[in-house]
């Protein structure tokens, strides 16, 4: 190491721990590695940045819709919908965020509901957010008393963004928050006939007439941007070229998840084998291990009725949407209708677990293959 970095890591090191030679060794071999990626956050797939990149109209849009919250008034439930890897998720984050900052009486909480699918979880979620979880127990708490809290609330005006809504197990939650003044809604989802086909006459028309805000895929030369604004902030110069940039927002085909891990995975992979750029070949690498990392997450993701319908269609596939239904009420309890195990099909054809082949009336599912994600530290 040059004289100069053990001087920096020296007082770095005396900063933060006094003379302690354990943190010093430390420090010193941290930053022998690190010198490629200058801020790792920005490289994360769920880091939202302090601008946008080619959301304008939508990020207005949602911002308009939030408006009312700010004066302490009503405001209408927003849906936002389009294809993995759009932004739907980081732009609720930043434009709640930046409500945040412009009015001290508004707070944001966030739930994943492929995560938290059941009822209670969503509700358990949002109140333990707010702080209102003391008394609460998580076996015998009814759900009634959970609906009874979040309307005797008297807090902060609240936005509740609500990710992957569509994996709700029982979308009346949505029932429960829409009638509640002090809460702002936002709703996200792939597709939004596969929200509404799940939910009952009273809620449809309710949701039908709130405020869409639609993300389409993402251009190549967009993807460019995003991809050129992460690598400015989180990587040193001349690391990984314009070039680079581009195949990468090619072979992403508009989805800036997919973009965003490519990159994550290059630096990273350049990082540990102490590159001083990112090659050729990393790239082809990285490009393999990011979508094998993004499946093996969705993977994970998958509920138990979930994952039984897609180690079904694994081990049998292809198969037609009776058959795997056949097949999954043969392994388990307490089965879902066919309705539900079609939507788990088309969730898993969305997040390129499953491929979907022929038409409605004789499709057929198979995994799609892929290779296994590398280890990463």
């Amino acid at each position: 190491m040059m004289a100069a970095q053990w001087i920096a890591v020296y007082r770095c090191n005396h900063a933060i721990s006094g003379n302690d030679p354990v943190t010093f060794l430390l420090l010193a071999g941290k930053t022998s590695q690190l010198q490629m990626i200058r801020d790792a956050r920005v490289l994360r797939a769920g880091f939202v940045p302090r601008e946008v990149e080619h959301r304008d109209a939508e990020v207005n849009h949602l911002s308009t819709v939030l408006e009312p919250i700010t004066n302490e008034e009503p405001a209408d439930t927003a849906i936002v919908t389009g294809p993995s890897g759009t932004g739907k998720t980081c732009i609720s984050q930043f434009v709640t965020e930046r409500l945040r900052e412009e009015v001290l009486g508004v707070e944001a909480t966030y739930v994943n509901c492929w995560r938290n699918y059941t009822r209670f979880r969503t509700l358990y979620q949002i109140l333990d957010d707010l702080g209102a979880t003391i008394d609460i127990h998580r076996q015998s708490t009814p759900h009634d008393e959970l609906v009874d809290r979040l309307q005797q609330y008297d807090g902060p005006r609240t936005v509740i963004i609500l990710d992957e809504v569509d994996q709700l197990e029982d979308p009346s939650v949505l029932y429960d928050l829409h009638s509640l003044s002090q809460f702002a809604i936002i709703c996200i989802a792939n597709k939004e006939e596969e929200l509404f086909s799940r939910v009952d006459d009273r809620l449809v028309s309710r949701l039908r007439s709130s405020e869409h805000v639609q993300m389409d895929k993402y251009h190549d030369e967009q993807l460019y941007d995003i991809l050129s604004a992460r690598a400015k902030w989180g990587l040193d110069e001349d690391v990984i070229t314009n070039d680079h940039l581009y195949r990468i927002a090619d072979a992403a085909a508009g989805d800036a998840r997919l973009a965003i891990g490519i990159l994550r995975t290059a630096a990273g992979k350049a990082n540990r084998e102490n590159h001083e750029r990112i090659t050729d070949d990393i790239l082809l690498d990285a490009a393999e291990d990011a979508r094998a990392q993004i499946k093996q997450k969705s993977i994970d993701s998958l509920t138990p009725h979930q994952r039984v319908v897609y180690d079904i269609v694994r081990e049998h596939g292809p198969l037609g949407p009776s058959e795997i239904h056949d097949h999954y009420t043969d392994e388990v309890d307490d089965p879902r209708t066919k309705r539900t195990v079609r939507s788990y099909l088309s969730k898993m054809a969305q997040y390129n677990l499953l491929e979907a082949k022929g038409t409605s009336r004789d499709r057929e599912y198979a995994i799609i293959e892929s290779p296994p994600a590398a280890t990463t530290t």
